[in-house]
């Protein structure tokens, strides 16, 4: 196995170009595992680490610009108020030394399923920026994935930032594990208020081949708010919308049976937590009068 050092990021793609099977490392919290257990011997390593635009993120009217190498510890330290359901994603990541190194960039790589930064990505509304040597794409995180720990890279590409919309309302991320720390998700859940279009967005892991939205569950609710006049008065949502909503989001799943629990569990799950973050969230939006006017 050889191992590739770039000093910078035309460095990298120069060298990605001429190396296509080179594996990105960073954090190494995914890649170093699979390397120890024997499941991938890759022919080169490239370390990102000396690349320091990777680790900096930038806060924009409209945007955030993550880094592809920001550790989770940064965005909970520093990007609460701007991502705040993927600063609660990244307090569920494994331990505080992974997420002292581990990065929404890696996730993505990685692309499991069950990464915890992906319901959080999808509900905000984010794109993943990705550069080659012929040149830059911006690819919407929903069609990112597209396969069990596949993504939409080519093989030159490499991911550079992530650009999530900064929240305009209360979102919330919600994970079952078989324990309370250091476990892959059984299933996870997100979903963001999105007040400034008067939309709701989810996002759901660990309950299909890939990380998905409940497209069906967020037009339905974003139906009933709007004819509810729900965004406008602040009135609590109706047990039947809730239900509803809950069960259409357990129907968008497509989940397996495996060790960590059964494709009948994941659903369930699914559901009950959609309906709990859909309450706690809306419960924030009412609470907060300057959201309520800047939605009427």
């Amino acid at each position: 196995m050889d191992f590739l050092r770039p000093a910078g990021w035309e460095e990298a793609l120069a060298a990605k170009a001429e190396h296509p099977t080179a594996v990105p490392i960073a954090g190494g919290t995914d890649v170093m595992v699979e390397i120890n257990f024997d499941h991938r011997r890759p022919e080169y390593l490239m370390d990102l680490n000396r690349i320091g635009e990777l680790s900096e993120w930038t806060v924009g009217e409209e945007n955030v610009r993550l880094g592809a190498s920001v550790p989770y510890t940064r965005i909970m330290e520093h990007l609460r108020t701007e991502l705040p359901g993927l600063a609660l994603a990244s307090h569920t990541v494994g331990s505080p030394q992974i997420r002292n190194r581990g990065s929404v960039g890696g996730n993505l790589g990685a692309a499991s399923p069950a990464g915890d930064s992906h319901p959080a990505l999808l509900a905000a509304g984010a794109e993943v920026e990705v550069e080659s040597v012929r040149g830059v794409r911006h690819i919407p995180v929903e069609e990112f994935y597209t396969g069990v720990k596949r993504n939409a890279l080519a093989p030159d590409e490499l991911i550079k930032s992530v650009l999530i919309k900064k929240a305009s309302g209360p979102q919330q991320f919600s994970k079952v594990g078989t324990r309370n720390a250091m476990v892959i998700a059984v299933c996870a859940f997100g979903i963001a208020l999105h007040p400034d279009t008067r939309t709701v967005k989810t996002g759901i892991g660990s309950a299909a081949p890939t990380p998905l939205r409940a497209r069906a569950a967020e037009d339905f609710l974003n139906a009933a708010l709007e004819e509810g006049g729900f965004w406008e008065n602040g009135k609590v949502i109706t047990p039947s919308v809730a239900k509803q909503f809950a069960d259409l989001a357990s129907g968008a799943c497509n989940p397996i049976d495996d060790v960590r629990g059964t494709a009948k569990y994941r659903r369930h799950a699914v559901g009950i937590m959609a309906r709990r973050t859909l309450g706690w969230t809306w419960e924030q939006y009412r609470a907060t009068g300057a959201t309520l006017e800047g939605a009427a």
